[in-house]
This record gives C-alpha cells, structure tokens and sequence, in this order.
C-alpha cells in the first residue's frame, strides 16, 4: 500500500484538543483518498476507536437524514474523555462517492430505502473497505483496540489487530432518519 504520511499537529476544538496525523493513500487507479487520525496524546495502551467514513452531508451540514455527524460528535466526545483515537476515512456515501450519494438521496425522496438507492445505482449496499484502518493502527504500534462500533462488517474486517471490546454508538433517532436506522439494522446488520 502506497501512503505518505504528515507530520503530526496539533488540533483544538469544541470537543478538546487533539493531535492529527493525515495518511494520503495512492489507489490503484492513480488517484489519492486522505484519511486522517484524530487522537489523543497520549494514547493509552488499549485505546478506544472509531473508524468513521465521512458524510458532507452529516458531519459538516448536520443533515437529519442520517445519523454519521451525530456519531461523530458522539466518537469525538468519548475519545477525548477516556483516550483514544477517530480514523476518518474518506469513504463518502459509504464509498460511492458525493455525486452518487446525492443521486442515493433523491431515490430515498421518491420512496426507496438507503440499500435500494444503492442498488439501484449500480453498488452494494456497502461499498467501504478497511485495509487503510489496519495501515493506521499499524503506523501508531495499536495492537489492542476497544472499538466504538455498531457495524459488525468492521468488526470482521478488522483482522490484524485485537478488539478487546466493541461499545455501542447510543445517538438519538429522529423522524427524518428512523426509516434509515431501521434498514441499516434489517438489511446491513447495524447492532442498533
């Protein structure tokens, strides 16, 4: 795997100071995805992590149609609290990309649910892989995780480091993301 990685800076914010170390990792097809850890300093020795794809129209615009920014905020919260670290993957729509998401999105709006959307236009229902996780955790010398989860696929993916412990994600449903909610835990396996 082709990366170059950043040096490491320092990041405050509304939810503590952090550390931040950017992984730009080459893809096969000759473009670039950025990751980026967000961690604290110190780590402890079995930090709590959170692998997060991100989502424009959760974490940045605090969409209500999903519940990605609220897990986030969640993640961040603890991680500053108890010690550890958030893996944020440029994996947009589940790895389908903005432009695809959107298209997913206006499917949702004319009765289809986020899986449908998604087949619909041609994917799986979860198009994310987690080989870069495992290059992160590699590059920090993490060999024991607890990880703030409810997606059993990270869990299985997860193969070269040891889950001591999976938390649960505990975010409030809304109207506007119940029908969500209730497919990823139907059809995804969400342990919601």
């Amino acid at each position: 795997m082709n990366v170059e990685i950043s040096d490491i800076a320092t990041l405050p914010t509304r939810f503590g100071t952090f550390k931040i170390q950017a992984f730009k990792e080459r893809m096969e097809n000759g473009c670039f995805k950025e990751h980026l850890a967000i961690f604290t300093d110190p780590l402890p020795e079995t930090p709590i992590v959170r692998v997060h794809s991100e989502c424009l129209t959760g974490d940045a615009l605090g969409s209500s149609k999903c519940d990605c920014g609220d897990q986030l905020e969640f993640a961040l919260h603890m991680v500053q609290s108890q010690g550890g670290m958030v893996i944020y993957l440029r994996q947009e729509g589940r790895n389908i990309g903005l432009l695809n998401k959107v298209n997913a999105y206006a499917l949702q709006d004319r009765g289809l649910d986020t899986v449908a959307a998604n087949h619909q236009l041609g994917f799986s229902a979860d198009e994310r892989t987690y080989e870069m996780v495992e290059r992160i955790l590699h590059h920090f010398e993490i060999r024991k995780i607890r990880l703030l989860t409810n997606n059993p696929k990270k869990i299985e993916s997860l193969t070269r480091v040891e889950i001591v412990e999976r938390l649960p994600i505990v975010v409030e449903a809304n109207p506007h993301n119940e029908a969500y909610l209730e497919t990823k835990k139907r059809k995804m396996g969400h342990l919601l």
